[in-house]
């Protein structure tokens, strides 16, 4: 018997494919060279056709099969190793090849935290996972340099290679840094911190006893982690091996079961007189950490901005060839407002990461840019972060249900999206951090109100909304309403960064977001808005 033709399949997109993200990001490609990373564009575009095609590819398999946790061999010894899949190794070795986690340190010129930073956002798109290991490994640099005696550490960050090997730091081609912060019993509150640190003779070596809650990356060469000393709470280096080959004292008592993310391990540790060594002045661990967060926040802006722009991509790619009601979605009047909504979103989120990029660049040689970069970056990453999960809701209703199954990339994007809001500190932390620059720092109080004066003059609802914002930061700010301020910081900032770019996103981003105010929903621009150009521009 012949089978029975039930259908035939037809009004459906075509697979997504690879693709180029550099050269489809006109956005990307202005950014770079407007923030001073011209002369890296080579290594950028290289490694956006490279993140678009190979890499988008190996991100499959690398993040279904997740790792697991091995606490002893065959034997009954000891060894507490994570098993990956090999495409996470491969994507690893792309990625630190190309300089995703060393290039600021391998070619220290101007340009080249903006220029990684472009690496960093492309990466997120293909594998997000592993920007965990690759953010923390770069971030954790400005930290070792701090003491002469662990400047090899910073050397195998700058070497970009990646070598997974489980055998000592010295032996290594290249390495990789983790950290762990956080207990049970403070969370953010790390001053909480009961892990203890007992000096050891000889000055600066410690012996550990405690736990960590959350301890990233557990398959790292070393790890900052902070603990109590005599003096306080303090950082400190611990080695994954000990110099003779051992490992050191301590023990991964589980993987973190998360909701996404999945690509990366996060684990739960013990200390059992485990070694490690100090980095900084003994109570002064706090301090000492943050020459790695503002770095991290940043990554957390860029992540955040990558995955919008892959939804985007994702939701552009299925309304191009999808019809419904006699012509394609990507006609539909109402989905254009949409598309060309996430549009403006997502440019602006990019150019704001990359112009805090740019100030952190220019830190250790511009005063006023190391202090736009602190208070920025705490700025940028409530909000960028925050806008993320909605955005890829969205993205994902306008493939229907095609976007809520695992076919689609999109289930991944969505349970991604809320990490980098949690990650590196809260909300509440970030707005309670810019309260604090605002009222105790007049450096960084300047500096933000420099930055947002550059644009005055260029759009008339801008000018309107900052003359508000400027009666607002002249009042005395009371905690509860710091998301309320910090979101309206947001806004002008990204709104000043578009106008001084020049971007065709700037008069539509100021109208809608500045003029009208933030809408509870995508998809509610004005109706003589430019859906035509903006949807092209952001198709690429």
């Amino acid at each position: 018997m012949q089978p029975v033709r039930t259908h035939e399949v037809a009004n459906q997109p075509p697979p997504f494919g690879a693709r180029d993200l550099w050269n489809e990001d006109a956005g990307l490609r202005e950014a770079l060279a407007r923030e001073g990373g011209g002369a890296f564009e080579s290594t950028v575009a290289a490694y956006g056709a490279r993140a678009g095609g190979e890499l988008l590819t190996l991100s499959h398999e690398a993040h279904r099969d997740r790792p697991r946790l091995r606490t002893h061999d065959a034997a009954g010894r000891r060894i507490d190793t994570v098993e990956f899949h090999p495409n996470y190794h491969a994507i690893m070795q792309a990625a630190i090849g190309q300089g995703v986690a060393g290039l600021s340190w391998a070619r220290p010129v101007a340009g080249a935290h903006v220029s990684r930073a472009a690496l960093a956002y492309l990466h997120y798109q293909a594998e997000p996972g592993s920007s965990c290991p690759l953010t923390m490994t770069h971030a954790a640099v400005p930290v070792l340099l701090r003491e002469p005696s662990m400047r090899a550490w910073a050397d195998g960050v700058a070497a970009c290679r990646y070598d997974p090997r489980d055998v000592p730091a010295a032996d290594k081609r290249g390495l990789t840094l983790g950290m762990g912060m956080t207990e049970k019993q403070g969370g953010s509150d790390v001053r909480a911190n009961t892990t203890r640190a007992t000096p050891l003779p000889g000055g600066e070596a410690y012996e550990l006893r405690g736990h960590k809650w959350f301890f990233s990356a557990p398959m790292s060469d070393g790890f900052l982690v902070l603990a109590q000393a005599p003096g306080g709470l303090t950082c400190l280096l611990l080695p994954r091996r000990l110099p003779d080959g051992a490992l050191n004292g301590f023990r991964l008592m589980r993987l973190k079961d998360k909701l996404g993310d999945w690509s990366n391990a996060s684990s739960e540790i013990e200390f059992d007189a485990a070694l490690a060594w100090r980095v900084g002045e003994e109570g002064r661990g706090i301090a000492t950490i943050l020459g790695m967060v503002m770095l991290t926040r940043l990554d957390c802006m860029l992540g955040s901005a990558g995955l919008m722009r892959m939804a985007l991509s994702q939701a552009l790619h299925h309304c191009r060839h999808r019809q419904a009601f006699g012509r394609a979605l990507i006609d539909q009047p109402l989905m254009r407002n949409v598309l060309a909504d996430l549009a403006v979103e997502a440019e602006a989120a990019l150019a704001l990461s990359m112009r805090v990029a740019r100030a952190v660049d220019a830190s250790p040689r511009d005063p006023a840019e190391a202090a736009f970069a602190r208070v920025a970056t705490a700025i940028g990453k409530f909000w960028i972060c925050k806008r993320a999960p909605a955005f890829v809701n969205e993205a994902q209703e306008c493939l229907g249900g095609a976007g809520y199954v695992e076919e689609s990339l999109l289930p991944r994007l969505y349970r991604q999206a809320p990490l980098n809001s949690i990650w590196e500190g809260s909300g509440n932390i970030q707005c309670l951090d810019v309260l604090r620059a605002l009222s105790r720092e007049p450096a960084s109080l300047a500096a933000l109100q420099e930055e947002l004066a550059r644009a005055e003059g260029l759009d008339a609802d801008y000018d309107r909304a900052l003359a508000r914002l400027q009666v607002a930061l002249a009042r005395s700010h009371d905690e509860s309403q710091a998301r309320a301020l910090v979101m309206r910081l947001a806004l002008q900032l990204q709104a000043a960064t578009l106008l001084q770019a020049g971007s065709p996103v700037a008069v539509t981003f100021c109208r809608s977001r500045l003029r009208e105010g933030p809408s509870a929903v995508y998809g509610a621009l004005a109706e003589d808005t430019p859906f035509a150009s903006l949807i092209e521009r952001a198709a690429g």
